[in-house]
């Protein structure tokens, strides 16, 4: 019998995937995860249980009542968990807390298989995971236990989902916990992790997309554009990666090799430094093109440092752009604010 995965990402970032077996409902497929999604009657009554699918096929029946779920609500993609069948892969956005659920974040132990510096800007950490390793959206992040320290880190995955390794690009920081850490690092190094957390993910490609990273918040887009390889959606992709100097620009050619793997891919890379010869100089806001913005008609994710993600949105607000959804994450050095 087949069965599909649903994931569930709750408002305090943890997410969650259930198999979901053909013909179950999500609120008892939950149920049988031992997780407590919120519910009252299970009859399609109240819509105590009501969420939001964000991505996914699925059918709703006919067993409920318009005042638990109104024509204009399901239009908007809330769905009912008691009634809601899955006939793919889903995302529901649950509106509460992992702990009101009576859940939590994945732990889990990754090796370390490999450590490559990019100059003195990144490190690619790669890392072995067993059959444990929880599955993720690709956007997503985990937090790392740096050992020894009793601190942990927060990095996004910049592999894809389903992967025998994953991997993260790391900013390094003189002093910092995790790049010293990393400068003695070894295969074979065991390392703790916590999630996948966050809801800036990739959405089901509708419309055509507009990502812009700022340094290492390359990221999250390497695991987006491998999974939309994956897909070969036929919507425009354009990225937009933006770094202060000329060493800061990472992993280019891997970015490169997916003008031939994606169908309608573009990028630019930008630097800042006025210094530096790179063709293109600035701020990548001076670099959006007029066709990537398509009259608002696009989906914008933005990954990087606060400075950069309130400069985007200041220029959405000045040039009167609302695009159609705008999915952003902030980020620091030690500390990452995750908002979409």
């Amino acid at each position: 019998m087949s069965s599909f995965k649903v994931a569930l990402n709750f408002e305090d970032g943890v997410t969650r995937f259930i198999d979901c077996k053909a013909g179950e409902k999500v609120l008892d497929a939950a149920f049988r995860a031992r997780i407590n999604l919120p519910v009252d009657c299970s009859d399609g009554v109240c819509g105590t249980c009501k969420c939001r699918a964000e991505s996914g096929r699925y059918d709703l029946g006919d067993d409920y009542i318009e005042d638990a779920l109104s024509e204009d609500e399901k239009a908007g993609g809330l769905v009912l968990t008691c009634q809601m069948v899955p006939q793919s892969d889903c995302v529901i956005a649950v509106p509460t807390s992992s702990t009101a659920c009576k859940t939590e974040q994945s732990r889990f132990v990754a090796t370390v298989a490999k450590v490559e510096p990019h100059n003195d800007a990144a490190v690619v950490l790669e890392l072995d995971v067993d059959a444990t390793a929880p599955v993720f959206l690709p956007g997503q992040y985990v937090n790392i236990d740096v050992p020894g320290s009793g601190q942990h880190r927060s990095y996004s995955f910049s592999s894809a989902p389903g992967e025998t390794k994953i991997s993260f690009l790391i900013k390094k920081i003189p002093g910092g916990v995790m790049s010293h850490w990393l400068e003695a690092a070894r295969p074979g190094d065991k390392l703790d992790l916590h999630g996948p957390l966050g809801s800036f993910y990739l959405r089901d490609a509708q419309r055509p997309l507009l990502f812009l990273a700022g340094g290492t918040g390359l990221a999250p887009f390497l695991s987006m554009l491998k999974v939309l390889a994956r897909t070969a959606p036929q919507q425009k992709v354009h990225l937009i990666y933006g770094v202060t100097r000329d060493l800061d620009l990472v992993q280019v050619e891997a970015i490169e090799a997916y003008t031939a793997k994606l169908p309608n891919f573009s990028f630019a890379t930008v630097v800042a430094h006025e210094d530096s010869t790179h063709p293109r100089k600035g701020w990548v806001t001076q670099h959006i093109p007029a066709d990537a913005l398509n009259d608002g008609d696009v989906d914008v994710y933005l990954c990087g440092p606060p400075p950069m993600v309130d400069a985007v949105r200041k220029y959405f607000d000045d040039e009167g752009m609302q695009p159609n959804s705008f999915h952003y994450e902030k980020f620091t050095p030690n500390v990452v604010a995750r908002a979409a």
